[in-house]
């Protein structure tokens, strides 16, 4: 995998189309690059920056080509101080080289020009780091975010706003009323505004984390029918090592299930290293997410 910051980026189409479109030719899994301890030895690779370089080499090879969205955590590299950025500079590289689009899982949120400066570190065509898509958190409040909107707008690149985590902590602040709406509500609000101009038949450019474990959350706040009219992308974690599955997602969703990207990470990493059977255990997880999104589900 070789970087290309140096080469100048081609104008992208906006991103809810070019998701849309991954989608269609892939489905729509999102599938995690996650290099933490415990799968590095799994792999018997040891715990060092050789070791999340063969890690990463492998996993772009298994995935590149095969998934609508590859979702690389950046924590797991930042561990590894400035080698291992480098090593995430070069996943993105290789996962553009091979046309798959990439979700960096950094989840930042800040103020003004601080969050300007996250979104050039990420979303900017000159950035080595620059991603297809970024996790962002909204709690110092949703127009804290808006660097990051303006800027993946020009550039053609997506955000996905935390909006219902599936952490047991999350509750105490999501769940929380303002005014008349909860904190949760009141993102999906401000998120399907933000896609209010999207194409009718693609998603919008602007997603939403729900985890995949909080169904009875989105039905005991009445936000399924929100969630589907929002067109937003509806990444989903929690799929296969958090104890969700496929058919927990399209019960809780309800009519938003259409929308959710199932996220994946441990429950197809643990099949590695070899690249043959990482890429036969993200097809099954893939033939099992082909039911919550029929042929033409976003008409």
């Amino acid at each position: 995998m070789g970087t290309s910051a140096g080469q100048q980026p081609k104008a992208l189409d906006p991103f809810g189309i070019r998701l849309g479109e991954a989608v269609d030719r892939f489905g729509s899994v999102c599938v995690g690059i996650d290099p933490h301890a415990a799968l590095l030895e799994a792999w018997q690779l040891p715990d060092t920056v050789q070791g999340l370089r063969q890690f990463c080499e492998i996993a772009v090879e298994a995935f590149g080509g095969q998934a609508a969205l590859v979702k690389p955590q950046s924590a797991f590299f930042e561990r590894f101080g400035a080698a291992g950025v480098e090593m995430l500079e070069d996943v993105l590289a290789g996962l553009r080289e091979m046309g798959t689009l990439s979700l960096l899982d950094v989840k930042r949120g800040d103020i003004g020009s601080t969050m300007a400066a996250y979104a050039q570190a990420y979303l900017s065509d000159a950035s080595p780091l620059r991603a297809d898509a970024i996790t962002v958190s909204p709690f110092l409040g949703f127009g804290s975010l808006a660097p990051a909107f303006d800027l993946a707008r020009r550039t053609g690149r997506g955000v996905f706003v935390l909006a219902m985590t599936s952490n047991p902590e999350a509750g105490h602040v999501q769940h929380a009323m303002w005014g008349e709406e909860t904190v949760s509500g009141t993102i999906v609000d401000e998120v399907a505004e933000a896609n209010a101009l999207a194409r009718a038949d693609s998603y919008g450019d602007v997603g939403m984390v729900v985890g995949a474990t909080v169904g009875k959350d989105i039905a005991d706040l009445g936000l399924a029918e929100r969630l589907a009219q929002s067109r937003a992308p509806l990444l989903a974690p929690g799929l296969g090592a958090q104890g969700a599955t496929i058919g927990d997602i399209g019960r809780g969703f309800g009519p938003a299930a259409r929308l959710v990207l199932p996220a994946t990470s441990r429950a197809v990493l643990s099949a590695g290293p070899d690249v043959a059977a990482l890429r036969q255990a993200l097809r099954e997880v893939k033939q099992q997410a082909a039911a919550l999104r029929p042929p033409a589900a976003l008409d």
